[in-house]
């Protein structure tokens, strides 16, 4: 593809996402596909000669668009916003053009410096500590997701609490990880890949009600398992978390950390880009005093395209001691002097992409007036539906909703605990599969919860009354 080639179908590129956005709630949300339906519609073999872009573009818009699941449309409820926007993708787009690999500051230094940038940048606006920026002694890195980020963590954390043995000679003995039962999966992820294993990773109970980690059977279990020889590792305790959007105590939760020696992981992929509106710093209570990773999303509710999580560290010395491998192809005299950071150290891969040009670019867009208006809107929206559905006698809502987040359940007459259980799991497929909204479960004390998340830039107050009155209309 020639340079005029590529200026002909990018424009028209760039007119059809334009048009996509602009034309968005003519779709159905959730795609209407059957399973192997997309794939059917497509050859089954590679084509041996070049084709036009003309006939790419027309099979995504004859049989991709159909088998998409249309997350930035204004009725998309189902799961935590994955906000796309114009500054955004014209960052990814400009990231794409350039095709940097930045796996070392001398492969582009201004990739890992504009990242170096940008995340002491979204500190600030977040108010996180001083020691998270990359001048000090900690630093932040962006990774493709929280689950990656959780895996840094534990590495870290398996690093310090071994002494360094486990780089060296693999995990030898316990080295627990602590979770609640409303933590990210992603942790037990992270423990399985990092050689710690499942049955080290200890479940502690939440409170009644709020689903907040337990301090008191946490400082229990690390107790038992101290005695028991072994050497706990990592607690997550988590800042917004997705079934509800429980915030755990991270403060009370950090003192036990501390008193035994403890990574203290904090999991705010959510939740945590909220702190840019300085009324909801209250979510970093704790963070700063004992927090030894913190991670949050801007690709969930920041404006930020898909993939972009942010992971910063009070120490980066452990996390680079963990993950630091420098063949010979890789030295060079500016690593070699210490003066630059090379994010390869910092993440699983080598290979990285300039991620930092898409939020760079929406940072400097919105602005930090803009981002926290963005953010108000949602939880002004979740507010309204509450209201909503508080008004409403047959249906019953959780009052935890500091977010973009409600939780609630239709209340089904004279039906057993299973059936009111099967038939709001019924009533969400018929909603779903209208195709005029998407919405998700969850469960908690055995009974079945609807979620309704806003958030997408797109959603106005008419999409959430128009979606209250579908699921009003599902009760009698």
């Amino acid at each position: 593809m020639t340079p005029e080639e590529f200026r002909k179908y990018g424009k028209q590129v760039v007119d059809w996402v334009a048009d996509y956005l602009s034309t968005i709630e003519w779709y159905p949300v959730r795609s209407q596909s059957q399973p192997g339906e997309v794939r059917a519609a497509l050859p089954a073999h590679p084509p041996e000669h070049g084709e036009p872009f003309e006939r790419v573009l027309a099979d995504l818009e004859n049989t991709i668009l159909p088998g998409v699941t249309h997350w930035q449309h204004p009725s998309f409820f189902a799961y935590f916003p994955a906000n796309t926007s114009g500054p955004g993708i014209l960052g990814d787009l400009l990231s794409a053009g350039l095709g940097v690999q930045g796996m070392v500051w001398a492969t582009s230094p201004a990739c890992t410096e504009l990242e170096t940038l940008v995340v002491d940048w979204l500190a600030e606006l977040l108010g996180l500590p001083d020691h998270f920026r990359t001048d000090a002694r900690g630093g932040g890195v962006i990774q493709d997701s929280a689950s990656s980020a959780s895996l840094v963590a534990v590495l870290a954390a398996l690093q310090r609490a071994s002494g360094g043995k486990v780089r060296a000679d693999g995990v030898a003995g316990r080295y627990p990880v602590y979770v609640s039962s409303q933590t990210h999966s992603a942790l037990e992820k992270a423990a399985r890949i990092a050689g710690i294993g499942a049955n080290n990773v200890r479940v502690v109970d939440v409170e009644p009600g709020t689903l907040t980690m337990d301090p008191a059977h946490l400082e229990r279990l690390v107790a038992e398992d101290v005695a028991a020889g072994a050497v706990p590792a990592l607690v997550c305790a988590t800042v917004g978390t997705t079934s509800t959007t429980a915030v755990d105590p991270v403060a009370r939760i950090g003192e036990i950390c501390r008193a035994h020696g403890i990574w203290l992981h904090v999991d705010a992929a959510y939740a945590g880009v909220a702190a840019v509106c300085p009324e909801l710093r209250w979510l970093n209570d704790g963070v700063a005093e004992y927090a030894d990773s913190y991670a949050t999303n801007p690709h969930k509710w920041l404006l930020t395209n898909f993939d972009c999580d942010v992971l910063w560290l009070a120490d980066r010395a452990p996390m680079i001691d963990a993950l630091s491998i420098l063949p010979e192809f890789l030295r060079n005299s500016a690593s070699e002097s210490g003066d630059v950071i090379d994010y390869r150290d910092w993440q699983v891969p080598l290979g990285r992409r300039f991620r930092a040009l898409k939020l760079w670019s929406v940072i400097r867009w919105y602005g930090a007036e803009g981002l926290r208006a963005h953010i108000r809107r949602g939880i002004g929206l979740a507010e309204e539906f509450a209201v909503l559905v508080r008004a409403d006698s047959r249906f019953e809502l959780r009052e935890h909703h500091p977010f973009g987040l409600v939780c609630f359940r239709p209340l089904w007459t004279g039906m057993s605990a299973d059936d009111a259980n099967e038939a709001t799991l019924a009533m969400l497929e018929r909603l779903n599969d209208s195709g005029a909204l998407y919405l998700s479960h969850t469960k908690v004390d055995g009974q079945v919860l609807l979620r309704m998340a806003i958030g997408a830039p797109s959603t106005e107050r008419s999409h959430v009354v128009e979606a209250w009155e579908r699921i009003r209309a599902q009760l009698p």
